[in-house]
């Protein structure tokens, strides 16, 4: 009998200055923290975070700054560091690749993590799971963790002070939950933890389209509304949940195409998000969906702020760039998961349709 295990968060605090519960829930988990993240995560929360702790009395061991990648070496070289510091509880901060570093640490070590986003990429702040990558930053696996975060922090004030591509990025990661779920899934056969997994990502696209314009204006302004909330929530909560009960499986061409591109020097820089935000759009090519629907998608693309051609990705991609990114994202596990084979031709002319779309006035 298949077993379908879900693991979720212990506890989620969302909303404006959530993060003054910060002290409270890390003294319930341990009374030795030490912070971890990139540098510019970590310089954006680290007083806020001090202080939170010492009104818990709970001591600050300071901060580990990450190399970068969230890789088997990285990994390994901060739990060798939480255990030889004593840690009891991680805050983990930053994106992506700095939570799911931490992640994946605390769970060698056996350390509960609390993550702390400081910009809303992806729903790695809720999931158990770490996107691994090779040291020189071409994407690895998707490695399950067995535990989740024990608590999340998501404060929409600190969200809003972040720079707005994150923000995008974010969106650009949260619409392929909807894309890719409906590409890969048969809704017609639908058990109760995929029709979970299908609402939760349809849901994400419909808070999306109806209050990214808002949100990015809050950003844009450094000031949390109503908007932005909305959107965080498809990015960190109802995107996560899709994430856990779907068991990872609800990948397709979208993030195919996000591996393929951390396989070209030139495009492996640039945020997860933004590059799944425009695989969406060659997903929909993919499916032959008409010109309409693809133009109303390259629409909303825009209205996030996701690049919906390649130029606007990286300058200077020649066709050898691109028919190694095509390429690479054809022998990925997430391009099995599409319910037909995707040649090499078919993924250029789905490129090419949207870059031709991309030209046609709104």
């Amino acid at each position: 009998m298949f077993t379908h295990r879900l693991v979720f968060p212990g506890s989620v605090l969302r909303g404006r200055g959530a993060i003054k519960h910060l002290g409270a829930m890390c003294g319930r988990l341990g009374q030795r923290a030490l912070l971890v993240g990139g540098e510019r995560g970590i310089a954006s929360v680290e007083a806020k975070v001090a202080d939170q702790l010492d009104q818990q009395m709970v001591s600050y061991l300071g901060h580990e700054k990450l190399a970068g990648q969230c890789c088997e070496q990285e990994i390994k070289r901060l739990a060798d560091r939480l255990k030889m510091q004593g840690v009891e509880v991680v805050i983990a901060t930053g994106g992506g690749r700095a939570l799911d570093t931490a992640k994946a640490a605390g769970v060698l070590c056996n350390i509960p993590v609390v993550t702390l986003p400081s910009i809303a990429g992806t729903c790695s702040a809720v999931t158990p799971l770490a996107f691994r990558y090779h040291q020189n930053g071409q994407f690895r696996d998707m490695f399950p963790l067995a535990c989740g975060p024990a608590a999340v922090v998501i404060d929409a004030d600190l969200l809003a002070t972040a720079p707005l591509h994150w923000l995008s990025a974010g969106m650009g990661d949260t619409l392929a939950k909807w894309y890719e779920y409906r590409a890969i899934s048969d809704l017609n056969l639908l058990s109760g933890l995929a029709g979970v997994a299908r609402t939760n990502s349809e849901l994400c696209f419909t808070l999306i389209q109806h209050y990214a314009a808002d949100a990015c204006e809050a950003v844009r302004a450094g000031q949390a509304n109503l908007a932005l909330e909305q959107v965080l929530d498809a990015i960190f909560l109802y995107a996560g949940l899709t994430s856990i009960m779907s068991n990872g499986a609800h990948t397709g061409a979208a993030h195919a195409l996000y591996d393929g591109f951390t396989a070209c020097a030139k495009t492996r820089p640039v945020a997860h998000g933004l590059l799944v935000g425009f695989g969406n759009l060659c997903l929909l090519a993919l499916e032959n969906r008409p010109d309409s629907e693809l133009l109303a998608a390259i629409e909303l693309a825009r209205a996030c702020a996701i690049p919906v051609d390649l130029k606007s990705i990286a300058s200077g991609l020649d066709e050898a760039d691109l028919q190694l990114i095509v390429e690479q994202s054809l022998k990925t596990p997430d391009m099995a998961n599409m319910p037909m084979e995707v040649t090499n031709q078919q993924m250029h002319e789905a490129i090419a349709r949207v870059e031709r779309l991309s030209l046609v006035k709104a």
